[in-house]
């Protein structure tokens, strides 16, 4: 099993797999920013098509923190969604309930983000939530089960497909993301030519 700093160097990106780790002068990446292994600094020369599609395919898993099967399911069904695949599949995976919570500042990182699903900590509309992918959808209010856990997190108010209301203390979903509106640092398209093969 790779250890987390292990997976970000992997990937050449920070996956903020250990939140404030990732983001300090400790992280790993910004120490050695080249894969691990002894022929780590020379890993992404050597890389074939396929090599570089199966490394997005497993950056964007370990990124959105969901497992191979998951994914896969994903991917299935942004092909037969309408518009473009590629923006289908982004927005699949950034409107998990989990990820929400992730980008609105309610959990330092997608691993902390489940756990609080998990637990039911969260509810959506006045309901409680235990299932991390569940898929929020326009005017899905989300906020804590109790408020006065998180009075002092500042929530995120600069993506414009949610808005952030900190006096409240929830989030509510006002469009499905464009892919300009996420700045995820992964290449979509060569996961769909992966799984296309």
């Amino acid at each position: 099993m790779q250890t987390a700093c292990k997976k970000c160097r992997r990937e050449g990106v920070k996956l903020i797999l250990k939140a404030d780790r990732c983001l300090g002068p400790k992280c790993a990446i910004v120490k050695r920013p080249y894969a691990p292994g002894s022929s780590g600094q020379n890993f992404r020369n050597k890389m074939s098509e396929y090599g570089k599609q199966l490394r997005e395919k497993q950056k964007a898993k370990r990124i959105y923190y969901i497992n191979e099967t998951q994914f896969k399911n994903y991917v299935s069904k942004a092909n037969t969604m309408l518009g473009n695949k590629t923006e289908n599949l982004m927005q699949l995976l950034e409107t998990r309930l989990d990820n929400v919570l992730l980008r609105s500042g309610f959990a330092p990182s997608h691993s902390k983000a489940r756990q609080c699903v998990s637990h039911g900590l969260f509810r959506v509309n006045g309901k409680t939530v235990y299932t991390p992918s569940f898929q929020v959808k326009i005017g899905d209010v989300i906020e804590p089960k109790k408020k006065e856990v998180y009075s002092e997190v500042t929530l995120n108010t600069s993506l414009s497909w949610f808005s952030a209301d900190n006096k409240k203390t929830i989030v509510s979903i006002n469009h499905l993301p464009a892919r300009e509106e996420i700045d995820t640092p992964i290449n979509e398209s060569l996961i769909i030519e992966f799984y296309s093969r």
